[in-house]
Parts: structure tokens; sequence; C-alpha cells
């Protein structure tokens, strides 16, 4: 099922997850352990990111990229096919050509999923790209390598070839991406992914609602008519409060940091009732999904959940 299926579908808030590929070396099991901890909810889908190689120096001086995180595509099958829990799979242009894309896509259609989330990435060093072959050099782009699959266009003319039907998310930013000049920029870059096919919008995490309705507010007024999931953090760890706003430019509130920084020892229960508080004031809204980035801890969010679901 298409997460936009879900979306119109919903007769009141569903709750979704986001979570990443254990390290390269680590096993599986504590991916299986936290859908089994989830699964009771009825999660209508579940996010799993995508990471690009990252420069790694040895000891002897040499240094080489490597995926520190693989596995997005296998972790989407295992959880669609063993829990019937519909995946969204993370594309990202940073660190794969269009090469690489399309064969991901392939898979990912060979799966039976049929949910992209379509980002430019984090930044990574430049990827040797071998002659013939080319990259998507932002989202939009990408949108547009998916939009031309499902039309049966490959990047090499194939007879008779299949297309791939693909419901695309993108990101957006209620306190506007780093690299956007203003609002405006913000706005025009959103309806141009839309013209280009993407269905739904999740938002980058945010600790304020009132960003969320504002910018939600701003979107229609443009008349931008899609879905606008709410994307939820949980404040769980101390080194949270400084580096989440430097890493993703975002404002915790007043009231929050002074809570966390004056209960520092007892941050997951400031953070657990704060999301509870952005929670039900979303639900209040109607807002027909919330998206909540794990992290792969499920520890909080169960607390929540309890609370959500009593």
């Amino acid at each position: 099922m298409k997460v936009i299926e879900h979306i119109n579908s919903a007769t009141d808030t569903q709750f979704s997850y986001e979570i990443i590929p254990p390290l390269r070396g680590k096993g599986i099991q504590i991916i299986i352990d936290m859908i089994d901890d989830l699964k009771k909810f009825n999660p209508p889908f579940i996010d799993v990111t995508s990471h690009s190689s990252s420069a790694q120096k040895f000891q002897d001086g040499k240094t080489i990229l490597k995926r520190k995180r693989p596995g997005t595509i296998s972790i989407c099958g295992i959880i669609q096919n063993r829990f019937n829990i519909d995946t969204v799979a993370h594309l990202v242009c940073n660190g794969f050509t269009k090469e690489e894309t399309e064969d991901a896509l392939i898979e990912l259609s060979f799966l039976g999923i049929k949910n992209i989330l379509a980002i430019s990435g984090d930044g990574n060093p430049k990827k040797i790209i071998q002659d013939g072959k080319s990259i998507n050099n932002n989202s939009l782009e990408l949108i547009h390598q998916i939009k031309n699959l499902s039309q049966g266009n490959y990047l090499h003319e194939i007879a008779n070839s299949s297309t791939i039907d693909m419901c695309v998310g993108i990101g957006c930013y209620p306190e506007k991406h780093a690299f956007s000049n203003d609002f405006d920029q913000e706005i025009d870059l959103l309806k141009q992914k839309i013209a280009a096919g993407a269905s739904y919008a999740v938002t980058q995490m945010f600790f304020d609602n009132d960003k969320y309705f504002a910018f939600v507010d701003r979107c229609r007024k443009e008349n931008i008519t899609i879905p606008i999931i709410p994307g939820i953090k949980i404040l769980d760890k101390p080194r949270q409060i400084d580096i989440l706003p430097k890493i993703f430019d975002i404002k915790l509130p007043d009231e929050l940091r002074n809570e966390a920084v004056e209960n520092i020892e007892h941050i997951q229960e400031v953070g657990t009732r704060w999301a509870i508080k952005q929670s039900e004031e979303l639900i209040n809204a109607g807002v027909p999904i919330i998206h909540y980035y794990l992290m792969n801890d499920t520890s909080c969010m169960l607390n929540i959940l309890n609370h959500l679901h009593k």
C-alpha cells in the first residue's frame, strides 16, 4: 500500500516511524526487536534511512570510502515481508550514481516496495564517477529519474521494459532548510518537486508545533495541497540539547531547553513529556499521521504510545 493511500484512508491519527540501518558489521536483530515492539500499535509504514559512503582513514595512512550503514533495501524487504508493514526506502543523491539509483529502484520494485523518500542526503566526499555514468545533483533530479521509470524510461533504452510505480515523498523544513536563502525559495522548490511527481512531504524534526502550523498555513496559501506529515524527535540524550539545533538548523523552545538543562539526569522523562504534549496537540489538530524519528531506540517511544493509547 502506498503512503498516500494510508494518509487518505486514515480515520484517526496514526503513527509512523523512521529507523536507521545498523552499523556495518552489526546484525539485523536490533531491527527485528524494534519492529516487534512497535507492531502491536499497527504502524501504517516504517521509513528506513539510506547513507552514502564516508571517508575512513586507517593506521597505514590510507583513506577509503565505505558505506557505514548499508542495508536499506534488505531491511525494507524484511520488514515488509516478515511483518506485513509497508516500508519507505530513502533514496539519496549524494554518493550514488543514477545507475545505482536505477538498480535500487528495480530491486525495491521486485520486493513489492512501493514507497520512496527522495532526498539529497548528507554531504560526503566527492565520489569518483566512472566514464559513462552520471549522478543526480539534487532531490529534484532524483524525482525526475523516478518519474521516468514510472513511464518505462530507463537510463539506457530497453525494449518492452516494465514501468516502476512508486509513491514519492519529499522532505520539507518548517524552520527553513539551512541552505535556503529564504522561505520563498523553499516554497518554490517544493512546488517544483510536486510538479515532478512528489505525492506527500514529511517535515524535518521540530519541537515547536507553532512552526509546523505556520509552515502548513503558508504552503496552503501558496496552493501547495499535498499532505505534510509532521516529524517528531524525542529529546532523550544530554548532547542533543546542543547538537540537534546545530546539525539541523532548528531551535529548541526555551521552555524545553531550560527544563532539560535543569533536569539533565532525567532528560528522557523531560523529552517524553514534551513529545506527548506535541503529539496530543497535533492529534487534536486532526493530522492523519505523526512521524517519529526513533534513531533505533524505542524505549521512550513505547512510553509515549502507551500514554496516547490509553
